[in-house]
């Protein structure tokens, strides 16, 4: 595995995308969620990743926010941009311009509806790693994509292709975890995709998180991983249960349907818009959320 020390280690929040009433995206505010990430201490961001709706956005759009990205952050966290869709296609096509673009990783996530068999999945990524000298990380997601990769598939297409460097693991399969950072070794990234799950994992080798919580709390999700990764096991567990109310705020509806609206209600965002067929927060979700926030510190 061919990777610096420092890559893809830490918190790397994946950022929202927000519209303009006509249903653009909004680029201007996009760039201030940026910024208030680099502020707010995140290790990087993740450029249209679950939390910022890309299967209602264009590759063009995608590349488009990767861009925005770039410009808006100069350097001073790492850039990751999801390139995945459900088809070979697209993929390789937002593969190849997120490297010219600038991004410093990648993030595919496995195709969903198909239901490939993992010999598939193997050639896919060898396939895809071939097309780009940028580390990749395979997003593996089974409750969306309805697709699971084995230990043995990423194993394969790890020693195969040097910058397949990592997963995002949004599951509860602990086991994988440990079966993974056993078999290939302790720097292979595993980043965690289950808020809830981000102490547990971390405790037993995640190099990173990718945390929808971080739109709102940037700075107490980066300080959980950096005393995760100092040992401060006490420190960690502290913030773990103060943030385990907004954890589990996120999956009071679709994600990002709370995200958005608690956004907007902290003022960065200026609305909670979505494409069809998503869809804004119910009035009962919103008096939940503000009692969330309030506990929480944020309104």
């Amino acid at each position: 595995m061919n990777i610096a020390p420092e890559l893809l280690k830490g918190s790397f929040p994946p950022l929202v995308t927000p519209f303009n009433d006509d249903g653009s995206i909004d680029y201007d505010t996009y760039a201030a969620l940026v910024e208030f990430q680099i502020q707010g201490g995140s290790h990087g961001i993740v450029v249209s990743g679950t939390t910022g709706e890309p299967s209602t956005l264009t590759p063009d759009e995608r590349i488009q926010l990767l861009k925005v990205a770039v410009e808006t952050a100069r350097g001073r966290l790492q850039v990751i941009a999801a390139t995945g869709t459900q088809n070979h296609a697209d993929t390789v096509t937002m593969t190849v311009a997120a490297e010219k673009a600038g991004a410093d990783g990648l993030l595919i996530v496995t195709p969903y509806f198909l239901m490939p068999p993992q010999r598939g999945l193997e050639s896919y990524y060898r396939d895809l790693c071939g097309r780009t000298s940028l580390p990749v990380m395979i997003y593996h997601i089974p409750g969306r994509a309805a697709v699971s990769m084995s230990c043995d598939t990423i194993a394969g297409i790890a020693e195969a292709t040097p910058n397949l460097v990592g997963i995002k693991h949004a599951s509860t399969d602990l086991g994988l975890v440990s079966e993974l950072i056993a078999r290939l070794g302790p720097d292979f990234r595993i980043h965690v995709g289950l808020e809830e799950l981000s102490l547990p994992m971390l405790a037993i080798g995640a190099a990173g998180l990718t945390n929808a919580v971080s739109n709102i709390a940037p700075a107490k999700v980066a300080a959980l991983y950096n005393a995760a990764a100092a040992g401060d096991l006490i420190g960690a567990r502290a913030l773990h249960y103060e943030l385990l109310e907004l954890n589990k705020a996120v999956f009071y509806d679709t994600n990002p349907i709370p995200m958005k609206y608690m956004m907007q209600r902290m003022g960065l965002l200026r609305n909670e818009l979505h494409r069809l067929p998503m869809a804004s927060s119910t009035p009962e979700l919103r008096k939940k959320l503000d009692e969330v926030l309030e506990r929480a510190g944020l309104r």
